[in-house]
């Protein structure tokens, strides 16, 4: 059997291309001797030997010191294997030794493998088929078993449609199934499209990426009227793992499934040609392309046509070698003449040499330099070292000290309770002062009472003595009319006071109700105000309607159609800016409309841009057009997944509550106004408590105009929003209403508002006539108030004019004076009294006031004497952290020092490690240039020398016309040229040897292939004739490429005595010629590696004796083969077959008339 080749799968493309005919390939290759062959070539087999091997000569040194290799190849042409078959004569003897030898061997093989049941194929076979809408089926399914499967039905039934689909799914020409040019010749009547899935079996260690497809790998392959056809390799799951045609190759090579083998799938026409009316030519191109061999030949051919063009590119490559040696020599030529100059170039070289040690030495001594600079900043640190410790030493001291005296300062304690008495003293000793000055008060104004009674005492007196001088003549009479005249005046006065009175009460009244009346119209204007303000509005809304009606945009702002078509017609530099973005945004229930215009109102009228760079254009274009409240936003075009920062679905949030038309404006509002996860809510205190269930808390809105805020620590917070001004722009957004209905409700707003203007200001006018009805009042009350105050002066004036004249007409012995003196003298005597006891009460508080003042000195005295030692500790304290400050500083000034002197350390130590690194380098250069110079002059020194030296060579080299490292150079560029020009030749004939010897090992494997394969067809068509005890043989003529049959049946043994005379298969029955192809088919079928076997029709010529032997002996080959599958079509019933186990019979049903689909009958198992 010949290795297992890779599949092709083949293109759309259904051009075919014959098989020619071995006998008459020819290649030409390098054959003088024959060279260690791998094996005894098979008798039979003429074989020319390998090419010798390329001979290489050495040649004398040439001129210049080199050798000149030379490599033969022109006797390669003349070498010649010619890939054909011997003569009949020469293979006669050797073939039938071959055959001797080997035929009771393979005659023992198919007896034993007979006697055993074959296994199941782990991977490779068909579990199952489906077409849609393919051919004449609309709809079609098989499971195939795994090894032998007969698909039985009437003509007309589809059944040679399920070849046709398996060669489709598996990726084969559509002319290989001999039903049509192309693929859209398989597309049911009608239909535009169809399709075709073939699930192959994926198991056992062989399994082809069994991770990836699992136990089975289905291929759908879909195809259009138009001619398009693309394929899906899905796994067992039904994941499209591949849509690519290579990964269907790879399985098909994998698998050994050759879909386009002529002996892996036999139409129907082609099977009734191959089984009635086949040329020997013709089974013989059958064979080779069966078993593959024609395949490897013509592989074989290609590579014989590359080593010919190899040994042509070799031979031109042979002509430039000598060209390239007499550049060589040419060059070597020019290099010689210039020797002369090679003194001083060695001058040169030896100049150049001392200037890179003199450039050592020079980095040496500035090395040296360094390490001396390096060794004075390290030794400066030590000293500064000391400082600081010194410094830490004192700062250490001082910080003792301090601590010492701030103990010291500790325990002199506190006079707290010296404060807390102090305070109790001076609180007490005040309390005493206070009542001894009330006392003295007291006594102040005893003795103003004391010294005023003692005057009225003198004047009491004095009036006494003149009462008693004066004249009796008063009448009692003249008192009594005084009396009547006084209580007149009384009286009179007393009804005045009460009008008076009276008149006050009412004018308060009135006052009162003027500024009430003052009051009410003052409000009465607010409200008419407001209302006019309302009616004003309105107007100014219905307005707004209008020009809504008119324009779309006007409540985003002024002139938006210009705006947009401004934008339009400029150039940006990111995207079209897009806004307003309130055009693509509304609200779903307009219960939420009020509270967002408030929230989102700013965001309707804004533009959002894409690059910041657009942005001074549009900020230009937007406030030439009066339109300054519009903002611009820059946001980059990113439709990121928002669903996750969403609150659960089972609250509201203001994108709930919104649709909005264009994703990046969407976007925008969920970076803007985080509108994903601010929620909603009827009422502050729902939005409170739907808040406090959110993870993390968040921010919401109320419908009754409240923000409410929720931490994620349990806190929160609350705040009322400002509802827009009934003229705000933002009110028209968000309106679901047309504009004829809001101008009619506008309308109604300012009918109501005119009305209530009226009113009011009817109102005010009642209550300005009011007011000034009280106003006139009052001045009427004020007037006789003024009168009735007038009244009573005057009547209090004679009522004292009355008493004075009747105090006067009192007789003295009447007139109580002397009472009046006796009180004053109880008075008097009372007051000296108190006074004595006011005076014993402060004398007593003297003296409690004397120890208290004592005490308090004392205390001061110890407050005074204490802050004294608390000041001296104080001082001390101070005096010892000013110390420890400079301390500090110190330690730090001598800490920083030590720092940078670290740092100018490190520094010059870098400077050094420079130099260093830099001396080392020059001195590896100088050491790779050449040896150490020892005590090399000064680099000046050196160099002079040597721009001397070079301008001496130049002045040479300009008289040769290049330098000597030119010469050098191109000397030596000549003779790598030809030394790889020499060697790639050498490599290349050495390798076109090997191909053509590896060719030649393949060729003799290609013959013992054939003949192997010849010779069990041969074995195995006689086994099988001898189950319908016939006799034949299968006559191979390689040179001639033809296979004939030759067959000795029954009846011509019974006829003709047993005799041995052949029968040409022209002259067999019908029967008898299917039947011995059929042999032959099942001959040819142990030669492929395949695990798929196809055959259509196979039994159309056959009698009933002849199929029935046939299908026994296809069914006994098929259960007796391991790991293959066959799928048999035939017309015939099955009913006179013997089927076992291993064998499944798919029935289709009878085709009606007029039935658009074949339906699908029964399997028998």
């Amino acid at each position: 059997m010949p290795p297992k080749r890779r599949a092709v799968v083949e293109s759309d493309n259904e051009d075919h291309h014959s098989v020619p005919s071995p006998s008459t390939k020819r290649a030409r290759v390098d054959a003088r001797q024959q060279e260690g062959r791998s094996q005894p070539a098979p008798s039979g087999e003429n074989l020319e030997p390998p090419p010798a091997r390329a001979r290489a000569r050495r040649q004398p040194r040439d001129a210049a010191g080199e050798e000149n290799i030379d490599v033969d190849i022109e006797d390669d042409e003349s070498d010649v294997v010619e890939f054909r078959d011997q003569t009949a004569e020469e293979d006669e003897g050797a073939q039938a030794q071959f055959e001797q030898e080997h035929e009771e061997t393979i005659r023992e093989s198919i007896r034993q493998r007979n006697k055993m049941q074959g296994g199941v194929a782990k991977f490779g076979i068909i579990e199952a088929i489906e077409m849609h809408q393919f051919m004449c089926h609309k709809y079609l399914t098989f499971k195939f078993g795994p090894q032998i499967n007969f698909i039985i039905g009437h003509n007309g039934s589809g059944k040679s449609a399920v070849l046709s689909a398996i060669t489709v799914a598996l990726g084969g020409k559509a002319t290989s199934t001999g039903r049509g040019n192309g693929l859209k010749a398989f597309i049911r009547e009608g239909q535009s499209v169809s399709e075709v899935s073939i699930q192959l079996k994926n198991q056992g260690e062989e399994a082809y990426k069994h991770d990836v497809y699992g136990d089975s790998i289905i291929v759908t392959r879909r195809f259009t009227k138009e001619g398009a056809s693309s394929y899906k390799i899905k796994s067992r799951d039904g994941k499209v793992i591949s849509t690519k045609r290579e990964e269907l190759s790879a399985i098909c090579d994998h698998m050994n499934i050759q879909v386009d083998n002529p002996m892996n799938v036999l139409t129907q026409d082609a099977a009734r040609q191959f089984l009635s009316a086949s040329h020997p030519s013709d089974k013989y191109r059958f064979f080779l392309k069966g078993t593959q061999l024609s395949q490897l030949s013509e592989e074989y051919e290609t590579c014989l046509e590359n080593i010919s063009q190899t040994t042509k590119v070799l031979m031109r490559k042979k002509e430039a070698i000598p060209d390239l040696h007499a550049h060589f020599k040419e060059a070597s030529a020019r290099f010689q003449e210039a020797s002369k100059a090679r003194q001083q170039r060695h001058k040169a070289d030896e100049l150049k040499k001392e200037l890179a040690w003199a450039h050592v030495a020079a980095k040496e001594e500035e090395l040296r330099e360094k390490v001396k600079e390096t060794a004075k900043a390290e030794s400066r640190i030590p000293k500064i070292e000391k400082s600081l410790a010194d410094a830490e030493a004192s700062f250490a001291a001082a910080t003792t000290e301090v601590e010492t005296l701030e103990q010291e300062h500790e325990k002199l304690g506190n006079i707290e309770h010296l404060h807390q008495r102090k305070t109790e003293l001076q609180a007490e000793i005040n309390g005493n002062k206070r009542k001894i000055l009330d006392l003295k008060a007291d006594e102040r104004r005893i003795n103003d009472e004391l010294t005023s009674t003692k005057r009225q005492i003198a004047e009491l007196d004095k009036r006494m003595k003149e009462e008693a001088a004066k004249s009796a003549a008063h009448s009692e009479a003249k008192v009594d009319q005084l009396h009547q005249r006084l209580e007149s005046i009384r009286e009179e006065f007393r009804q005045t006071e009460e009008r008076l009175k009276a008149s006050l009460t009412e004018g308060q009244a009135k006052d009162d109700e003027s500024k009430s009346v003052k009051t009410n119209g003052d409000n009465l204007r607010r409200e008419l105000e407001s209302a006019k303000r309302d009616y004003s509005d309105a107007e100014e809304q219905i307005q707004r309607c209008i020009d809504n009606e008119r324009n779309s945009l006007a409540p985003f702002g002024k002139a938006m159609n210009a705006v947009l078509e401004q934008i339009s017609r400029m150039r940006w530099q990111g995207q079209k800016p897009v806004g307003p973005l309130g055009v693509y945004v509304k609200v779903t229930d307009p219960k939420w409309a009020p509270l967002l215009r408030i929230v989102l109102g700013g965001l309707m009228s804004s533009f959002a841009v894409t690059d910041s760079r657009d942005l001074p254009a549009l900020k230009k274009l937007l406030k030439d057009s009066g339109n300054h409240h519009c903002q611009i936003i820059v946001s980059e075009v990113d439709l990121f997944d928002y669903r996750e920062g969403e609150l659960d679905r089972q609250y509201l949030t203001i994108l709930r509550a919104i649709e909005c038309s264009d994703e990046y404006v969407l976007r925008v509002l969920i970076n803007q106004a985080k509108i994903e996860r601010t929620l909603l809510a009827n009422t502050r205190a729902d939005a409170d408590q739907q808040l406090s269930e959110v993870r993390g808390g968040g921010s919401g809105l109320s419908a009754d105009l409240y923000r409410v805020t929720r931490f994620s620590d349990g806190g929160g917070t609350s705040s009322t929003m400002n509802a827009l001004r009934s003229n705000d722009p933002k009110n028209f957004l968000f309106m679901n209403k047309d504009a004829a209905s809001q101008v009619d409700h506008y309308r109604e707003l300012a009918r109501q508002a005119e009305a209530k203007v009226h009113e009011l200001i009817r109102q005010d006018r009642e209550l300005h006539e009011k007011y000034d009805h009280l106003q006139r009042a009052i001045s009427t009350l004020r007037s006789q108030g003024n009168s009735f105050k007038t009244s009573l002066a005057r009547l209090k004036r004679q009522r004292e004019q009355i008493q004075s004249e009747i105090n006067e007409n009192v007789l003295p012995e009447s007139s109580g004076l002397d009472v009046a003196l006796q009180e004053m003298e109880k008075e008097k005597d009372t007051l000296v009294d108190q006074f004595t006891g006011v005076t014993r009460q402060k004398e007593k508080l003297n003296e409690v006031q004397a120890p208290l003042l004592l005490e308090l000195n004392d205390i001061k005295r110890q407050e005074s004497e204490f802050d004294g030692l608390r000041q001296a500790a104080t001082a001390r304290i101070e005096g010892a952290v000013e110390r420890r400050l400079e301390a500090q500083n110190a330690q730090k000034h001598w800490a920083n020092k030590v720092v940078e002197e670290g740092r100018k350390v490190a520094e010059v130590k870098e400077r050094e490690n420079l130099v260093q690194q830099e001396f080392e380098a020059w001195t590896a250069k100088a050491e790779e240039y050449c040896a150490r110079v020892d005590n090399p002059r000064k680099a000046e020194v050196v160099q002079r020398n040597l721009d001397s030296v070079q301008t001496a060579l130049k002045e040479r080299e300009k008289r040769h016309g290049a330098t000597v490292e030119e010469m050098t150079i191109e000397v030596n560029r000549a003779k790598t040229a030809l030394d790889t020009a020499q060697k790639d030749l050498k490599t290349m004939a050495a390798l076109n040897r090997a191909l053509k010897q590896s060719l030649r090992i393949r060729l003799e494997k290609w013959y013992d292939f054939r003949r192997h394969i010849a010779f069990r067809c041969k074995v195995v068509f006689q086994y099988h004739l001898s189950n319908r005890g016939y006799f034949g043989k299968v006559l191979f003529n390689h040179v001639d490429g033809t296979l004939s049959l030759k067959v000795q049946t029954d009846d011509l043994n019974s006829t003709q005595g047993g005799g041995s005379r052949d029968k040409d298969p022209r002259s067999l029955s019908g029967g008898e010629k299917s039947f011995a192809t059929i042999c032959l088919l099942l001959a040819m079928w142990e030669s492929i590696g395949s695990p798929i076997r196809c055959l259509d029709e196979f039994d159309v010529f056959m009698d009933a004796v002849n199929r029935r032997i046939s299908m026994k002996m296809m069914i006994d080959t098929a259960n007796s083969s391991d790991g293959k599958q066959y799928i048999l079509i035939t017309p015939q019933s099955m009913q006179n077959i013997h089927v076992g186990t291993t064998v499944r019979v798919h029935r289709m049903s009878d085709p009606e008339r007029g039935q658009g689909t074949l339906a699908y009958g029964n399997s028998v198992a």
